[in-house]
């Protein structure tokens, strides 16, 4: 079918009596890539209700000979969930857990299901699905059986494969997968290659590449569910499967093993399994050293001397033969140094740093983007030593870098490589790299694939792995399920060139006329806008977990919601086919019309992507020289009014009780008429720090926001006792400054450079501590200044400090807080930025009982003010924020630092917000 006939695709589908489904370019743009390099836009994407709905999509793609790709979350990194024809999607509404059997320890399962929301449904009974790749928190079970997924635990669980009872579904040709004449055809097929099945299939755990034939044998039992795992939707469409559960150990203890090198990381895996780990993974210190880079050094727990490690799981039933075992394996394995980790905190802290590996890796040594395609080769265990030092000289020859981990107690391999696709014979060298890898892997007894599939990137090689038998086998099992080469097709079998679709190639490098300098990009938009790989997590459920990505996700859980579907549109913009009007396409605005600019992504995304930014950028672009929404005039320039405001602030107030007048105020200036007008404080701040008596101690710089000078500086005052209290005479600029938070977010970024440009200029004149009372105008002095003005903020940058750092610097006491419930929504801003550790850490000290809230309030500044928001912005408070505080108890101090955090508490419930400052001074 051609692209013209798109919108004939779509209403096929709906009249087949397929309810959900898009063909608009916003949602084609997202769809277009999964976490793979490679850019697929479909023609219509469909979320099926039922399996009715499914076989109705197939019905329809048969006769009008569309192709069909299945797709769970779109986590797969060989681009195994692309395609040009119809995308269904199963993670909207096939995502239910159907029946759990605790007798049999079996579930029950739609294609939709999350890993991470069958663990929990599997909990009660004391099971787990055993299988636990580090998407786990998004993945979903369908997508497992498709690429055979195995995970962290591998060595106790096994693979998906060793876990799946039996699966429902339709063939390509439209039959059941158990139907009984295509089993007869496929009994004849493997009848026919039964040598080659035993010689070249099956050699070891990892062996994924190609189809898992060696479950057709006739001592296998002919298991047909497990020969269709891994098959990468290629044989058929997957409408329900059983699953085996398994027990979970009561104790689990984390070895961490130190190395000079990766490769004697690799040699010392031998000695490990001698000790029955349920885990055995491999990192590089140089992904350590990102992740230490990029969030501090907080974020990394002690680690062994060395400059790579294996981090081995040991379980068992009993506590004491299991840490024993432990600190047998510690002493037995020719570490540098190692150390046995009791702590379930910082053993948890250690397992995220793993998990995190593909997006902590998407940056080179060298400071270049790194690409999947090569990312998933495995050899037998014993070799992995000497394959990782052929590797590495493999990859030395090319001149190519990387930043190796992975499951190496399997013998896998990931890697993220630097290959050059943007410049001018890039795309010849990936190919060229690829072949002799697959050469060299082959050489080792090994596979292209050891969990992802062989997707776009790897089955072209296939014939590098196996013989000319082997992949005649494969085209004829094929044959069997899909005749018509509907599913999937370029995948496996007959497959697409490995260099065709790649993205980046086919996007253009943007530097010219950008407000921001995307200074860790190289002053390239592209290049930003690429860093997301689509590895999903911002598709995770935060809760309880201290994250905030993606918060609109959350509530709508839209692909175009999420960072990742926005990342796509816009790289999609830049490419410049799906999405045509550059930066004023709708496809654009619409997409990042429910970003709150939280700049979660900053932290939460392994990748490091600045959506926030990405969103100011295409604002500037958009408006520029040309009228604007209402709103960027009223909250965007919201410190002049409230500047103009402070000459009059009883007046200003009266001004907004006066009947239909506050009502039609806000409806011309774009703000929702359910939110509350906020009152003006009958004295500023600075009113009152210029008539108090001066203090002596060592001077700090208090950087008074325009809501602590306006509306809450009791904010303000009590900040000057603290800081009193702590040895500190506070000063302020001779003049009030402003971050000029409200212009970047409104995208009015030539304004809010000059305006940066002098409260840089004002806060260079003395070298003292700055702190910042605001976490969001924190923030933009610690990092989105230096994208505005330049190395001239770097400096001030360095002496700005939460309220929280500054008193833990200095050492100082706070007052007791013991017995005091605390229940803590921290700013979005100060999370994604600073982090929220220190403050976390202080009122521990204190004494305090803390309940620590994950994602974001939902105002997130103007966004939950702005119309059209106002409901996206309460179904996020309802995720997390409004329970809590509802759940709280009457004495409880709800503890929000953030102005905006504040004021949705205020506006939904009856209970008011509180600021660290005003919680210390409280109690001294």
């Amino acid at each position: 079918m051609l692209e013209m006939d798109r919108a004939a695709l779509a209403g096929l589908l709906r009249r087949a009596g397929v309810s959900d489904v898009r063909d608009d370019g916003t949602t084609r743009a997202a769809y277009s890539g999964d976490a793979s390099l490679y850019r697929v836009p479909p023609l219509v994407v469909a979320r099926p209700r039922h399996v009715d709905e499914i076989a109705a999509a197939l019905q329809v793609c048969r006769a009008e000979g569309v192709p069909l790709t299945a797709r769970g979350a779109g986590t797969s990194i060989a681009g195994n969930a692309v395609g040009t024809g119809l995308v269904l999607d199963f993670s909207a509404h096939l995502r239910r857990v159907l029946s759990i059997d605790p007798d049999a320890a079996t579930a029950v399962v739609e294609p939709g299901v999350v890993q991470e929301d069958l663990q929990h449904a599997a909990k009660p009974y004391g099971l787990r699905f055993g299988p636990d790749p580090s998407s786990s928190s998004r993945c979903t079970i369908g997508g497992m059986i498709g690429n055979n997924a195995c995970g962290t635990r591998a060595l106790g669980y096994g693979r998906t494969s060793d876990n799946v009872v039996s699966v429902r579904g339709i063939t390509g040709a439209g039959a059941p997968l158990d139907d009984e004449s295509m089993l007869a055809d496929l009994r004849r097929v493997t009848t026919a290659g039964l040598g080659t099945i035993r010689t070249e299939m099956g050699r070891f755990s990892r062996q994924v590449s190609g189809y898992a034939l060696e479950n057709l044998l006739p001592e296998n039992g002919f298991d047909v569910a497990r020969m269709l795992v891994g098959s990468e939707g290629t044989l058929g469409v997957l409408t329900q499967a059983t699953v085996r559960l398994v027990s979970d150990p009561a104790h689990r203890v984390l070895v961490v093993l130190g190395y000079p090198d990766i490769a004697q990381a690799g040699d010392a895996v031998v000695a490990v399994l001698t000790h029955g780990p349920t885990a055995c993974e491999g990192i590089d210190s140089r992904i350590v050293d990102v992740l230490r880079e990029r969030r501090g050094p907080q974020a990394v727990p002690p680690l062994p001397a060395g400059a790579a490690w294996l981090f081995v799981e040991i379980a068992g039933q009993d506590l004491g033969d299991t840490l024993a075992r432990a600190q047998a394996l510690a002493a037995d394995c020719g570490a540098v140094e190692s150390r046995v980790v009791t702590d379930t905190a910082q053993a948890a802290q250690l397992w995220r740093i793993r998990a995190d590996g593909a997006g902590l890796s998407s940056r080179s040594p060298a400071g270049l983007p790194a690409h999947a395609g090569w990312e998933d080769a495995a050899v037998p265990p014993q070799r992995l030593g000497a394959y990782l030092r052929e590797f590495d000289a493999l990859m030395a020859e090319y001149g190519l870098t990387g930043l190796p981990y992975g499951h190496f107690g399997d013998g896998c391999l990931h890697i993220r490589i630097d290959f050059p696709l943007q410049k001018p014979g890039g795309t010849a060298m990936f190919r060229e790299f690829l072949t002799a890898a697959a050469t060299h892997v082959a050489g080792f007894g090994g596979s292209l694939s050891g969990e992802h599939g062989d997707g776009r990137a790897r089955s072209e090689l296939l014939p590098m792995m196996y013989s000319p038998d082997a992949i005649a086998l494969f085209e004829a099992v094929k044959d069997v399920f899909d005749p018509q080469n509907l599913l999937n097709p370029g995948v496996l079998v007959r497959p697409n060139p490995l260099d065709a679709d790649l993205r980046e190639p086919a996007a253009p490098v943007i530097r010219r006329d950008l407000a921001l300098a995307y200074r860790h990009d190289g002053g390239d938009f592209t290049q930003a806008v690429h860093r997301c790989t689509g590895v999903g997590k911002c598709r995770a459920d935060n809760s309880g977990t201290g994250g905030v990505m993606c918060p609109s996700y959350q509530a709508t859980r839209e692909e175009k919601d999420s960072t990742r579907g926005r990342a796509r549109v816009l790289q999609e913009m830049v490419n410049g086919t799906v999405v045509t009007g550059g930066w004023r396409s709708p496809e654009v605005h619409e997409a990042l019309d429910l970003c709150l600019s939280c700049k979660g992504c900053l932290s939460d995304c392994p990748t490091g992507v600045d959506m926030a930014s990405f969103k100011a950028e295409v604002l500037h672009q958009s408006y520029r020289g040309r009228r604007r929404p209402a709103a960027h005039y009223s909250l965007g320039w919201l410190p002049r009014w409230a500047r103009a405001a402070s000459r009059a602030p009883r007046l200003a107030n009266a001004a907004t009780r006066w009947p239909g007048a506050a009502r039609l105020g806000m409806s011309m200036a774009g703000v929702d008429s359910r939110r509350a007008v906020p009152q003006f404080a009958p004295q500023t701040f600075r009113t009152w720090f210029d008539r108090r008596p001066r203090t002596t101690g060592d001077p700090v710089l208090l950087f008074i926001d325009t809501f602590t000078n306006h509306f809450t500086p009791e904010v303000g005052q009590a900040a000057v006792a603290v800081l009193e209290n702590a040895g500190y005479a506070p000063e302020l600029t001779d003049r009030q400054q402003c971050c000029g938070l409200t212009w970047i977010s409104t995208g009015q970024l030539d304004a809010a450079k000059k305006i940066l440009g002098r409260t840089v200029s004002a806060l260079s004149e003395r070298p003292i501590p700055i702190v910042g009372l605001e976490p969001s105008c924190t923030a933009v002095l610690r990092s989105d200044a230096a994208e505005l003005v330049g190395a001239a903020a770097d400096e001030v940058a360095g002496r700005t400090q939460t309220l929280a750092e500054l008193l833990t610097a200095r050492g100082w006491e706070p007052p007791s807080l013991t017995g005091q419930s605390v229940v803590a929504q921290p700013h979005c801003h100060h999370h994604a930025v600073m982090g929220w550790s220190v403050d976390a850490q202080l009122l521990k000290r204190a004494g305090a009982d803390v309940q620590r809230l994950s994602g974001c309030c939902g105002l997130a500044g103007n966004f939950g003010v702005e119309k059209g928001h106002y409901d996206v912005s309460v179904a996020i408070a309802d995720l997390q924020l409004r329970p809590a505080v509802a759940a709280a108890p009457p004495e409880a101090t709800i503890l929000a630092d953030g102005y905006s955090c504040r004021t949705q508490v205020a506006d939904l419930t009856d209970r008011r917000g509180t600021h660290l400052a005003q919680l210390l001074a409280a109690a001294l």
